[in-house]
């Protein structure tokens, strides 16, 4: 399996000729849906889910797909009849070849005097790769080799982003939700995931990929 990384949130997993595109929100590239076979969306928030993005995609390929929850579903469905699919918390699935399990329900807070909305993880191919979206979820009894960590939002702070790697024990992480994490600030952001994260820990510059499993 390859793993493109895609601006912010955005990433693109291909294996045995087939893509998979997980959160093409409104920072991501305006292509970045283009040439997926699957999407999968983790919760309606602008910079995991844009229309005009997610619409491209679709367009591009008849054959393609969405699974996303209910809220997200809802917007979609219309447009592409028997395309949308919507998942929560203890689905599987399987999406253009990856087998996807659906872990979360809530997004992290932001604020008390916010309201919470639904928010889920996808955990790819057993293990192999899992994407949290906005919660610092943990993948019950299951081990995760990859874990795409976001490491920069307004809902969360470095403590807990080092402890959620604690707590996860992939065996590497890369960053993700980094868009408005300015590069004066990374390096500090680095050496303390790096120093106190017990794990490998790396970032891509969008457009770049790496092999996994």
């Amino acid at each position: 399996m390859e793993l493109t990384k895609k601006t912010h949130a955005c990433v693109r997993l291909e294996k045995d000729g087939r893509a998979l595109v997980i959160d093409p929100g409104v920072f991501s590239e305006e292509d970045a849906a283009v040439g997926a076979d699957a999407i999968l969306v983790t919760h309606e928030h602008m910079d995991h889910f844009n229309e005009e993005r997610l619409r491209a995609g679709m367009e591009a390929n008849p054959a393609a797909e969405i699974w996303t929850l209910a809220s997200v579903a809802e917007q979609l469905s219309a447009a592409f009849p028997g395309r949308v699919h919507t998942v929560g918390e203890g689905d599987t699935f399987t999406a253009a070849g990856f087998e996807v399990e659906v872990h979360g329900q809530l997004h992290a807070v932001i604020h008390p005097d916010i309201p919470r909305i639904t928010n889920v993880g996808y955990l790819i191919d057993g293990g192999t790769v899992f994407h949290p979206g906005d919660a610092l979820t943990v993948p019950e009894g299951r081990t995760v080799d990859t874990l795409l960590l976001p490491v920069h939002a307004p809902w969360n702070k470095i403590a807990e982003v080092i402890d959620y790697v604690r707590e996860v024990a992939p065996r590497r992480a890369i960053d993700i939700h980094d868009v408005l994490l300015q590069d004066l600030a990374r390096p500090v952001y680095d050496s303390m995931i790096d120093k106190l994260g017990g794990t490998d820990h790396s970032r891509l510059t969008p457009g770049t990929g790496t092999a996994l499993g």
